[in-house]
């Protein structure tokens, strides 16, 4: 495999609030919650941490935490901070992912784009493939990609991002699209599901569907 050029780390972690940390008195529940808004913003002083809200679209999850590193000693900062904040106690960590930024095989004029930050919606999932795709010929699967491509150019108002997890978590890749109407990406996976490239996909799920918002707003939706 010829020299590829890497870019930062990315971590995607989605965490669970208990039921016991309604049950606190509000006083108490408001000092957790700003302890953990300044800590997010301390940290996001040196890498980029975005977040999201959950509440409403999984059940099994109440906010996102996005963050991009040159380091993945980064994310371990991170998650220790967190485990010794007051609100640390009450959150589990249900899903997680790791991966990295590179440019793509596949030849799309596009790249490995960065996260933008002007749009509403998030919706990012695991990808593997099956193993007879790696069986084909670089050639054979340029060729299905580009009808990938294609559908996705039908869709410019929302902001398509790959990275790689081979060797670094459990999936191939993670997928986040960003855009303003979520029913666009619906219009979007429907069309990709005829594209030959598809049947070669062994794994897309979970799909978590979540919306940027501050972190003192997504924990407010919480309790």
């Amino acid at each position: 495999m010829p020299d590829i050029e890497y870019d930062n780390f990315l971590k995607i972690t989605l965490f669970k609030l208990s039921c016991k940390f309604r049950r606190l008195d509000a006083d108490e529940r408001e000092k957790a919650k700003k302890e953990f808004v300044q800590l997010i913003d301390t940290l996001s002083e040196g890498d980029q941490i975005r977040t999201y809200s959950t509440v409403g679209t999984r059940p099994d999850a109440d906010f996102m935490l996005v963050q991009d590193s040159t380091s993945v000693d980064t994310f371990h900062e991170l998650s220790k901070a967190i485990n010794h904040s007051l609100l640390g106690s009450y959150l589990d960590q249900p899903y997680s992912y790791l991966s990295i930024r590179r440019k793509s095989r596949y030849k799309h004029g596009g790249g490995a784009p960065k996260l933008k930050e002007e749009y509403k919606y998030m919706v990012i999932y695991p990808m593997t493939k099956t193993r007879p795709w790696y069986e084909k010929s670089m050639k054979e699967r340029q060729e299905m990609m580009n009808d990938h491509f294609r559908v996705g150019k039908d869709y410019p108002m929302i902001k398509i991002n790959t990275s790689y997890a081979f060797g670094l978590d459990d999936t191939e890749f993670v997928l986040s699209f960003e855009m303003d109407d979520p029913s666009d990406f619906t219009s979007l996976v429907m069309d990709l599901r005829e594209v030959p490239a598809s049947q070669f996909t062994m794994t897309e799920i979970p799909i978590f569907t979540t919306i940027k918002m501050p972190m003192a707003e997504a924990l407010d939706a919480m309790a």
